[in-house]
């Protein structure tokens, strides 16, 4: 595998949230062809477990990635 050279100490916090956004879009897009960890079983069940009983608070990605915005506008 090539390893891919990105001059991340020469980027801003929101171009690498892009990047990171890019990447996690291209993958979403190909989901059919990865293999969950048997470790993620578990981890679901905690966070539903943990949702189930009040102890866990989720939060729509699109409001997540909107908050984490504002917060590296203001440091940028």
């Amino acid at each position: 595998m090539t390893q891919l050279a990105l001059p991340l100490e020469k980027m801003s916090v929101p171009e690498k949230l892009d990047v990171m956004e890019r990447v996690w879009e291209s993958l979403r897009q190909q989901e059919e062809k990865f293999e969950s960890p048997v470790w993620h079983e578990a981890a679901l069940r905690e966070a539903k477990d943990a949702f189930a009983t009040g102890n866990a608070k989720f939060s729509d990605w699109d409001e997540v990635k909107k908050r984490l915005r504002r917060k590296t506008a203001k440091r940028s």
